[in-house]
């Protein structure tokens, strides 16, 4: 089953998290060993259709350094 997005393609994931926060979308994720920056409404679509993909996060450890990770959806 293909599924058409509607979504801003990325070259990493800090590009993605950057594009998200930059464009108004608010969301990045992980599909198919692609990064984008997407609409919630649009990601919300996706785990509906039962398609598996991943949001991509940004933390910061207790040292201070900040990793990105993912939260896996339909997996």
């Amino acid at each position: 089953m293909a599924i058409q997005i509607r979504a801003i393609e990325c070259r990493t994931a800090r590009e993605a998290l950057a594009t998200a926060q930059k464009s108004g979308c608010g969301d990045a994720i992980l599909l198919n060993g692609k990064h984008y920056a997407i609409f919630r409404a649009e990601a919300e679509r996706l785990e509906t259709a039962g398609v598996e993909f991943a949001y991509l996060h940004e933390i910061t450890l207790e040292d201070g350094s900040r990793r990105i990770v993912t939260v896996p959806i339909n997996d």
